[in-house]
């Protein structure tokens, strides 16, 4: 017999443990971790549990810190991360104090870890004494209580300064599973009629057409027709991509920064008489998540691995009419999709990603057609990615129109809207619309 996989609880330890010191990231992390797991319930429960510690991680070190008086060594990381799951449980999770205690100590046999039994049992049973008092101590500090970086919750005190807290409550909220029908295949109206039928509730995104918002997450695989390329998984903020675009027939597109590719198909199928849809990405593994996604929706587009932002290493001359630039940026507008986010990120890394941005969006204009339209937008909510970036871009060039965005959604900056994390069940997401002119000087 072969040997058999740890329990959910253990495999949590162990999936955070590596996340901590190698830095991946949590989705493929979990995508590799949880392959060999054949039942859904363990599934579900594991990932339940590395989202949620990872979630609410500052807050459970914190508690960590004022139980445990002498820090495991580095081969036990895995055993400190039970700690911080027992308390995720009690906190956050509906499992009776008694089943969390149980189970969270049981695990330490499955890491084959016996010694940790007695001390896990007591720092969760002397968590449980002093809760109360613990948490009180524990959340007069806003890392602590927000469970956001320092570096974060200042910025965010600084740019949005009646709106902060809200937006690092909602960073520690649990998304909503929202859809997008594709328009090719049938309406809306029809997609909703088929998630009644199976008792899957839904309702409708005023801003995003082909947007379904559903009332619980479900797994990919009994969606009605997800195989069959009906219906994608795609925040209502991403959706926003495609109408500012204002796609025709005959236009040739760019999709700078495609992957994994839901805006790519999403203009693809929002107009279907395009000339040619170029998307474009530097990392070959996310292109192949593009032509995965164009495979199933049976659409077709021309794939190139560049770095946008170096034109001359692949550019054909030929210039667009639409031109989308999803910017690599601090996604701090959807850390309550991924969370290690939190800490993935540094505030040292917001600089760098300014003048990445700043270089692809240059180069790119270069690309643009007179008359043409380029959409920028990011998934961050800083304002130096995001206006402050496009009001410096727009103030050193005269060849560039900020066209009206003629929307309701979000929030009207000084260029461009914002939509912040939890706004009418969106993630937090940037958009400005760009036209370009003849050169003055040209």
């Amino acid at each position: 017999m072969g040997r058999r996989h740890p329990g959910p609880r253990a495999l949590a330890a162990q999936l955070l443990a590596t996340l901590w010191q190698r830095k991946p990231s949590l989705t493929g992390l979990l995508s590799a971790g949880l392959g060999a797991i054949d039942d859904p319930r363990d599934k579900g429960l594991t990932q339940a549990l590395c989202y949620g510690v990872i979630r609410w991680h500052d807050r459970l070190e914190a508690i960590a810190a004022a139980l445990v008086d002498k820090p495991l060594k580095q081969r036990d990381r895995d055993v400190h991360y039970l700690f911080l799951i027992g308390f995720y449980q009690i906190l956050y999770m509906r499992i009776p104090d008694h089943a969390v205690v149980s189970a969270t100590v049981a695990a330490t046999k499955e890491l084959d870890k016996p010694w940790a039994r007695g001390l896990v049992n007591a720092v969760l049973r002397r968590f449980l004494r002093e809760r109360d008092e613990l948490l009180r101590k524990v959340d007069q500090d806003p890392v602590a209580q927000y469970a956001h970086p320092f570096w974060l919750i200042e910025r965010l005190q600084q740019q949005r300064p009646g709106r902060w807290q809200s937006i690092l409550e909602e960073g520690n909220r649990h998304p909503p599973m929202s859809l997008r029908v594709n328009r090719t295949v049938m309406s809306r109206d029809a997609y909703i009629k088929l998630l009644d039928e199976r008792d899957m509730k839904s309702k409708v995104s005023p801003y995003a057409p082909e947007a379904v918002i559903l009332d619980e997450a479900v797994n990919v695989d009994i969606l009605p027709g997800f195989r069959d390329g009906w219906v994608s998984v795609q925040d209502v903020a991403a959706q926003l991509a495609v109408g500012l675009l204002d796609l025709r027939p005959g236009l040739r597109v760019l999709d700078a920064c495609a992957a994994p590719g839901g805006k790519t198909c999403h203009i693809l199928e929002s107009e279907q008489d395009l000339d040619s849809v170029l998307a474009l990405d530097s990392d070959d593994g996310r292109l192949a998540d593009v032509q995965d996604n164009l495979d199933r929706l049976n659409l077709h587009a021309e794939l190139l691995k560049a770095d946008a932002g170096a034109v001359d290493a692949w550019w054909d001359g030929r210039q667009f009419d639409r031109i989308l630039v999803d910017a690599p940026c601090s996604a701090t507008g959807v850390i309550r999709r991924h969370p290690d986010i939190k800490y993935l990120r540094s505030e040292a890394d917001i600089a760098v990603l300014v003048e990445q941005q700043r270089r692809i969006l240059s180069e790119l204009w270069r690309t643009l057609k007179p008359d043409g339209i380029l959409v920028y937008a990011t998934c961050s909510i800083l304002r130096e990615e995001n206006e402050g970036l496009l009001a410096d871009f727009v103030r050193r060039r005269d060849d560039v129109k900020v066209l009206p965005m003629g929307e309701h959604w979000g929030n009207e900056e000084g260029i461009g809207r914002q939509v912040l994390p939890g706004q009418d069940d969106m993630d937090g997401f940037y958009y400005a619309r760009l036209c370009k002119l003849v050169a003055l000087n040209s």
